[in-house]
């Protein structure tokens, strides 16, 4: 038996009259919860309206042109019987809700704060972490004593997540404490990931660049390298950055608490210090405790011959055999540079290809420039067991390409990230945890526990810290009290390697397996003057739109500072660009940013650098 519910316009952010410029469905439709019903245009934001709930379009209430409020019906829907009676209600009335939805799950904001979604591109979004499957904890009672410090807002964390949730909480008068249980601000990512590595990678880049331009007529000689002044660059590059962070905690006057923090209550914490067990009593709370390296037990890990990230990065010697286990983003920034300091580098690969995230012909540029200088690359093919011996870590393998080596001097195990949700005493708190460790949230980065909110690695996919900082500032705005939701269309990825590739939005093979009318403009960068000016030609912009909107959905480029030109096509797909707008946006000439306009151009068929024969 089926029921008629009525689909409405949920808080609009404080938008009035906002006119309807397009009706994505019509009578008899069969439409999915969160998919978009119709198209706003204010003076801020054009946005998608999602369906609050499954079922069957029996009729439109809106035509083009009315302009529409919070509360607004849009359409009348035949949900079946069971279906939530309440599923009109605005979705941004998320805050109060018991069991909250990860981030990425929810949908497109209602908001003028962001364009949501189009229509047909309804893979956009991130994957969102799991949800818990068993009831919320029961929360521990209040302590009852005194408290050391009292704060109306502590961050757990002070990674690119953490810290800027701490920054912004302060910023908008929050008295803010920031619990971290290093010495040194900055997390992962500051300490032992994405900027120590990108200074290894710079280093790389200019011993591959002296050598490549050998060919066209200035020789620079066989680099000589000396590692402690290569490390002490790393450090000085890092030390700039944390010792930043710490001035500006100090001149917004955040507390900062060094040592292990544990939740004992949900306005409880308690932290472990060089002096002693301090208690610290808040009003908010947020959860910024990101994730560690996944170690496979198959590896002798008390054996300093294997390593993880964030040892490759301790850059210890230049072994003469390297085994990495993974051909991820972050095993292959690790072979690139290892690579080039000298190390014979074999890489292995569960997956049938490299970077199993990325579209295969953005990875194929990769794969044939390193063939030529690793000892050897091996889909389909995994460890079944590493043991330490005094020539180096014997390993065995099974699969469909077996490497010839089979004793290694380091071996680098990258095989992805987990998240530390279930390492901070969440339960005490009441706050939900995943058996993964992850921690549900709604868009305004909320737990299950009204206070308590959750940003990074550790409430689900994908665990960049750009992604943490946006959703940190949201996280700080909402404990604040302020309507601020996470509303991000795309976010970008990009592997660091060489050639550089990057991705956002929709990629060709996720539209392929969702049935996604798309169509595709790409441009190769062997018929870019820059490209070829600079002797690399092997890549290749390309882009993905709606083929009923024409809208951009998604993009990829493969080559040399593919991850500086993504952000271009981000801002694209955010603003709900048209190939046209694209195609026509002056690009400066000669460059790689041309590319970007030249394969909209493509895709529009008035290309005039290449010559693609009409289609009969």
């Amino acid at each position: 038996m089926a029921n008629t519910i009525e689909l409405k316009v949920p808080d609009l952010g404080g938008s009035h009259d906002v006119p309807v410029i397009e009706i994505l469905v019509k009578v008899g439709d069969i439409v999915a919860k969160d998919q978009s019903l119709v198209t706003l245009e204010s003076d801020k934001a054009t946005m998608d309206i999602p369906a609050s709930q499954g079922g069957k379009i029996v009729e439109i209430k809106v035509k083009i042109g009315d302009a529409l409020n919070d509360g607004s019906v849009i359409a009348l829907i035949e949900a079946e019987a069971g279906g939530s009676a309440s599923a009109e209600k605005p979705a941004d009335k998320a805050a109060g809700e018991s069991a909250a939805k990860p981030a990425a799950a929810a949908a497109p904001a209602a908001s003028a704060a962001a364009p949501a979604t189009p229509s047909t591109t309804v893979s956009e979004a991130p994957a969102p972490a799991p949800v818990a499957t068993s009831a919320a904890p029961k929360a521990a009672a209040d302590s009852g004593r005194k408290a050391d410090i009292e704060c109306q807002l502590v961050v757990l964390g002070s990674g690119p997540g953490g810290y800027t949730a701490a920054f912004r909480g302060a910023d908008i008068g929050l008295d803010t404490v920031l619990v971290e249980r290093y010495a040194i601000l900055g997390g992962v990512c500051l300490n032992v990931g994405c900027i120590p590595s990108k200074a290894l990678l710079h280093a790389a880049a200019v011993i591959d660049e002296a050598e490549a331009i050998a060919a066209h007529g200035i020789t620079f000689g066989k680099p000589t390298i000396d590692l402690d002044k290569l490390r002490s660059f790393k450090e000085k590059v890092v030390g700039k950055l944390t010792g930043g962070l710490a001035q500006m905690a100090k001149a917004r006057k955040v507390r900062t608490v060094t040592g292990v923090g544990t939740f004992i209550s949900p306005n409880e914490m308690e932290v472990q210090t060089a002096e002693g067990t301090k208690l610290i009593r808040f009003e908010n709370a947020i959860i910024a405790a990101g994730s560690q390296s996944v170690k496979l037990p198959s590896f002798p890990w008390d054996d300093e011959r294997v390593i993880d990230s964030t040892g490759a990065l301790e850059l210890r010697d230049v072994p003469k055999t390297m085994l990495v286990v993974g051909g991820g983003i972050i095993g292959l920034e690790m072979a690139t540079v290892y690579a080039r300091l000298g190390s014979e580098v074999t890489v292995v690969e569960l997956a049938d290809q490299l970077m199993p995230g990325a579209d295969l012909d953005l990875v194929k540029p990769l794969q044939a420039r390193i063939a030529k200088r690793y000892k050897g690359i091996h889909l389909k093919t995994k460890v079944v067991e590493a043991k330490a011996t005094k020539k180096g870590i014997e390993v065995s393998f099974e699969g469909e390409s077996i490497p010839d080596t089979r004793v290694f001097d380091r071996v680098l195990v990258s095989v992805g990230r987990s998240p530390n949700g279930n390492k901070v005493g969440a339960d005490k708190a009441g706050v939900e945890v995943t058996d993964r460790g992850f921690i549900p949230v709604d868009r305004q980065m909320r737990t299950n526990v009204k206070n308590i909110f959750a940003i990074g690695d550790l409430v689900g996919q994908p665990m960049l810290a750009h992604k943490a900082t946006h959703e940190a500032k949201v996280a700080a705005e909402a404990a604040a009290g302020q309507k601020s939701f996470f509303d991000a269309r795309v976010i970008p990825s990009v592997a660091y390697t060489d050639p550089e590739i990057a991705w956002v939005g929709v990629t060709e093979r996720e539209a392929k397996e969702k049935g996604l009318k798309i169509g595709v403009g790409k441009f190769p960068w062997a018929a870019s003057g820059r490209a070829i000016g600079i002797d690399r030609t092997e890549g290749f912009t390309k882009l993905l739109f709606d083929e009923e909107t024409h809208r951009i959905v998604g993009a990829g480029i493969v080559g040399v500072h593919a991850g500086d030109l993504i952000s271009e096509l981000a801002l694209a797909i955010e603003m709900g660009a048209e190939a046209g707008d694209i195609g026509r946006t002056v690009h400066p000439h000669p460059t790689l940013g041309e590319s970007v306009g030249m394969a909209a151009e493509v895709y529009e068929g008035t290309i005039t650098d290449l010559y693609i024969p009409k289609k009969k």
